[in-house]
């Protein structure tokens, strides 16, 4: 049994399912571990309450079959829109087909109803785990983006190369400048992104984008 992830004011779960009663259930399960929870009986009434924020920390119970907009297609609005909150499926007898393109298209997992209460509890705390890892990654990125947009173009192009290991020789040769030229602008590389060695300029790339250096 996975430990419920303790509750945060700043988590919010998002359930979207047209059953009244079993909304209500899902509710007050979630909020009895202190999260908070925001319901809603279509997806209609979830996307006129406006999209979470791009960095919100959270996720969405979502029902596959609804009234008007399916779970299926709320999903492929979110993803159009860039929400990237974890979504978690409610399915009953016979969905299983649809969970499963659903998780083809990015869901994180599904649930057959009836389910047990703590195996929610715990696919809720792997969503809210993941989602936080997912910020955290987001922003270091924008961290060496920045860092790295204090670079001018021509040293941009030689840090490229430095992070990939040649030696100033090379570097001066695949740019068709010389080598002393070479050496001033990977000290003003490692100075303005703040680095001290190839190997932590090669690591703020790929933070920044994992296939700078391709």
């Amino acid at each position: 049994m996975t430990e419920a992830l303790p509750a945060s004011p700043e988590w919010h779960i998002h359930v979207v399912d047209d059953d009244a009663a079993f909304r209500r259930s899902l509710v007050f399960l979630l909020e009895s571990m202190g999260w908070a929870v925001q319901a809603h009986a279509s997806a209609a009434d979830y996307l006129a309450h406006g999209l979470p924020a791009l960095d919100e920390t959270g996720c969405l119970l979502l029902d596959v079959r609804m009234p008007g907009m399916s779970g299926l297609e709320l999903q492929q609005t979110l993803i159009a829109r860039g929400c990237r909150l974890p979504i978690v499926f409610l399915t009953g007898h016979g969905d299983v087909e649809l969970a499963v393109q659903a998780m083809k298209h990015g869901a994180f997992d599904f649930l057959e109803k009836p389910f047990k209460d703590q195996r929610l509890l715990d696919i809720v705390s792997a969503a809210l785990r993941q989602r936080e890892v997912e910020l955290a990654s987001r922003e270091r990125a924008d961290q060496a983006s920045a860092r790295l947009a204090r670079l001018s173009p021509r040293e941009t192009e030689v840090a490229r190369l430095v992070a990939q290991g040649l030696p100033n020789k090379l570097v001066a040769r695949a740019l068709d400048i010389s080598e002393k030229t070479v050496h001033i602008h990977r000290q003003h590389v490692m100075e303005k992104a703040d680095v001290g060695s190839a190997a932590e300029l090669a690591r703020l790339m790929l933070q920044a984008d994992p296939a700078a250096l391709d």
